[in-house]
């Protein structure tokens, strides 16, 4: 059975600015999967736990955060609320016996990186090999 999976990315503006300037097509012809959806937010400390249980309650079957960098950020403690907000999510998954790593937080620099695409693949071919959500399962 062939999997694709749907993976929810949360970016920074700031961290993907340059990057997602080139746009959809541009970030297809670089590498970034189809499988993922680009959330760009003012700043990833403004991302709620509860934004991130929605995105897998809507089918997600894997989620990702790219905010800047701890000691760079622009809102200056941005990023590391939000990667407090994903750890708390980790532990979550943890308690309801789901697999942790279908949530992750990346830290890069501003502008346009091979990093912000390989952050991309890293997540599908996680997902990928993880399968389906097990939340896509229940009933809402």
């Amino acid at each position: 059975m062939s999997f694709t999976p749907d993976i929810q990315a949360f970016t920074c503006h700031y961290t993907s600015q340059q990057t997602l300037a080139e746009g959809e097509k541009g970030l297809k012809e670089d590498g970034l999967p189809g499988s993922i959806t680009l959330n760009r937010l003012v700043c990833t400390g403004k991302l709620q736990v509860s934004t991130l249980l929605k995105a897998f309650e809507d089918g997600a079957d894997g989620v990702y955060v790219v905010g800047c960098p701890i000691d760079q950020c622009h809102n200056v403690m941005g990023s590391q609320r939000a990667a407090k907000r994903v750890l708390a999510i980790k532990k979550a998954l943890v308690e309801l016996d789901v697999e942790p790593e279908r949530i992750e937080m990346y830290h890069q620099a501003r502008g346009f990186h091979p990093e912000f695409i390989e952050a991309g693949q890293k997540m599908d071919k996680r997902i990928t090999e993880l399968g389906p959500c097990p939340f896509k399962g229940e009933s809402k």
